[in-house]
């Protein structure tokens, strides 16, 4: 079924015929008659109850009429955003969920107020999934820390973050990996690029975690690290969200493992106007 058979359907019920609609789309009868016969085929329902000249809506026809009301309506309110050059239609986000929690609140809530007409779908998942996911056309765009280079894809710097080791109370200061051998990692699973910034700098002192523990959000990797299971990394902005957190310690890295610039990217042959309206707002923030 295509709009422009739901275009007919229409005119032939508004102007009570076939002659008519005729009249009004400018088309010759036999046109409009071929179109509604071959719209009731493909359907294999009967739209009109013909009585003598007339044509009376059969209950199926009722039916169609109300979804090719909206359809059209749709379609109509579609072309409209699509020329007009406005923020519209849905916009598929990742982000990691530290960036999710610090960092977007204001930026997506200044967002949603300046376009409600962006109906905006989040999704949070290590760097490496999302990047896959903005390959793969699952996401328009994603903010990931670390992304590979790829010829294929956009890349816009938009945050700045602050990598520290999160550790129980009782642990003395940590000057390199070597003061935490032996210690569980506690991450989020492979694919994590912090967690990869923290397996490279225990690969530095020629050492190799030798456990993970792989947990999925911030707030039990950081009640893990305080009951002493084992040491973190996680971006101060996470660290400063809420109360002074008790029973943990928390020390500094060397700038080239601790100091990460997260990244929007989006594939270069992408270009929509709620992702431009997105780039601006993450500018200004």
């Amino acid at each position: 079924m295509d709009l422009g058979d739901l275009r007919i359907f229409r005119s032939v019920v508004q102007e009570g015929g076939i002659t008519r609609a005729a009249e009004k789309l400018n088309r010759v009868q036999s046109n409009v008659t071929t179109r509604v016969k071959q719209l009731e085929a493909s359907l294999g329902v009967g739209l009109f109850i013909r009585d003598g000249k007339r044509l009376i809506l059969s209950p199926a026809g009722k039916v169609l009429l109300d979804y090719a009301e909206r359809m059209l309506r749709l379609a109509a309110e579609a072309t409209l955003a699509v020329k007009s050059g406005e923020p519209a239609g849905t916009l598929r986000l990742g982000t990691l969920e530290s960036t999710a929690a610090s960092r977007l609140p204001p930026v997506l809530g200044k967002y949603h107020r300046r376009y409600p007409s962006v109906r905006l779908e989040l999704a949070t998942a290590p760097s490496a999934q999302l990047v896959q996911a903005v390959h793969a056309y699952e996401l328009d765009a994603a903010i990931v820390a670390d992304p590979t280079p790829s010829d294929a894809l956009n890349r816009l710097p938009v945050f700045e973050e602050q990598l520290v080791v999160v550790a129980g109370a009782a642990q003395k200061t940590i000057r390199s990996a070597r003061d935490v051998a032996g210690k569980t990692i506690i991450a989020f699973k492979a694919g994590c690029a912090y967690r990869k910034r923290l397996e490279n700098w225990f690969a530095d002192s020629n050492l190799t975690p030798e456990r993970v523990l792989e947990l999925g959000s911030y707030h039990a990797i950081l009640a893990c690290a305080a009951a002493g299971t084992g040491v973190a990394i996680v971006p101060r902005s996470v660290l400063n969200l809420g109360p002074k957190l008790k029973g943990v310690s928390i020390h500094p890295l060397p700038a080239r493992v601790g100091n990460v610039k997260t990244m929007l990217v989006w594939r270069k042959n992408y270009d929509s106007a709620a992702l431009r309206a997105l780039i601006e707002a993450l500018k200004e923030a």
